[in-house]
């Protein structure tokens, strides 16, 4: 019973970790109809930022400044690369994306090289222990924090002015536009989401139990594909019951490693994508997204 507890803790806290990925993967795709595959790139963007500027702001300090200039990042590429192409076919974008993320991923590879890079945060290698099972501080942060942040967002998403043009410019952009809403902005608002989301996740995913900070982290979000094509590319809620999906799947994968041993080695790290094909083979668009629209 205390490893189911400590499996279902941890799996909460990376689900929603994950979720606040696939949340600004979400996000980006319903304010721009930009499938961003750079998001795993400027997750590690922002951890790399953090543990460069701790030394100077703190930790703290650090964080807000990474996410202040990974969301001006995203908003300069959206500006440059992105609106230009706003009137190309769908696949154009994606394939820019495709190339900003190569560019991103080769970069910080080069800066980061063999070297293992820690955050130097409050919480440290300390341990909580609840009901005899002992479970890392900093999973326990990552929980509250990731739900203060989505509150915070489905908050500004439904009572602000521009959370509503972002909702009516996912339902109808062109509409949207019509009724005076300047998808300009909300392309800006999605990006600087977008990247502000990615930053806060990657700097709970280098924290203790991992290692830190290395070449490859960026890998990490590729787990958060599978949890945005589960919930349903268009859907908030659908990112975030994809990524606690799929951070459970892999939790308990991990932990009864030995009871599913008949999947091969490595099962728990393939079991969120054979659940994506169960879903998909179920719900074609996911388990939240909308059935797509067709004229006759």
């Amino acid at each position: 019973m205390t490893s189911f507890l400590g499996y279902l803790v941890n799996g909460l806290s990376v689900g929603l970790t994950y979720g606040l990925v696939v949340l600004g993967f979400v996000v980006i795709y319903r304010g721009t109809r930009v499938i961003n595959f750079a998001q795993g790139s400027l997750l590690v963007l922002g951890a790399y930022l953090t543990v460069r500027l701790q030394g100077s702001v703190g930790f703290i300090g650090a964080v807000l400044v990474a996410v202040v200039l990974t969301a001006a990042f995203c908003v300069v590429l959206n500006r440059l690369f992105l609106r230009p192409l706003r009137k190309a076919p769908q696949d154009i974008p994606a394939i820019l994306m495709i190339g900003v993320d190569i560019v991103l991923v080769a970069d910080l590879t080069r800066r980061i090289g063999s070297d293992v890079l820690t955050m130097n945060d409050p919480w440290g290698s300390h341990n909580v222990d609840l009901g005899g099972v002992l479970i890392a501080q900093s999973r326990l942060v990552a929980l509250v924090v990731s739900i203060v942040v989505i509150a915070a967002f489905l908050a500004a998403n439904k009572y602000t002015s521009i959370g509503l043009s972002s909702r009516a410019a996912a339902e109808d952009r062109e509409t949207a536009a019509l009724m005076g809403a300047r998808l300009g902005r909300v392309s800006d608002f999605a990006w600087i989401c977008g990247g502000g989301l990615a930053v806060i996740a990657g700097v709970f995913l280098v924290l203790y139990p991992s290692p830190g900070l290395v070449s490859d982290t960026n890998t990490v979000a590729i787990l958060a594909f599978p949890a945005a094509i589960i919930g349903g590319l268009d859907s908030v809620w659908g990112a975030l019951v994809g990524g606690l999906l799929v951070g459970l799947v892999q939790s308990f994968g991990s932990g009864y490693q030995s009871q599913i041993d008949f999947l091969g080695a490595g099962a728990a790290d393939i079991l969120p994508w054979i659940l994506m094909v169960v879903v998909l083979l179920i719900k074609p668009t996911g388990l939240f997204g909308k059935q797509p629209l067709t004229r006759i």
